[in-house]
């Protein structure tokens, strides 16, 4: 259950997070009212201007002051291939050197 982080000292479980989309549109302006009007926002941006709306499997709606392509790479990071791929990439180097 790696937990992600979205600043702040805030956290969120990665295999819930359904997409992380920027900002600046407008589908993503209603969706963020929508979930304000329903109950399902939260927000943890600490008055920061938000830079990322991260969607939920359980339909909430998560404002972060996190740009999207640092989620993006914090959610790589924590991918269990990546582990594997970069110690191998380096294991096979040390190997090389007997």
């Amino acid at each position: 259950m790696p937990l992600l982080n979205i600043g702040h000292g805030n956290t969120v479980m990665t295999e819930r997070i359904v997409a992380v989309i920027n900002t600046g549109s407008s589908p993503a302006r209603k969706l963020k009212e929508l979930a304000k009007n329903e109950g399902r926002l939260v927000d943890v941006t600490e008055g920061r201007r938000t830079r990322s709306i991260l969607v939920m499997d359980s339909n909430h709606i998560i404002l972060s002051s996190v740009q999207p392509d640092t989620i993006g790479q914090r959610m790589q990071l924590l991918q269990p291939e990546y582990h594997l791929a970069a110690c191998g990439a380096q294991t096979e180097g040390a190997g090389d050197r007997s």
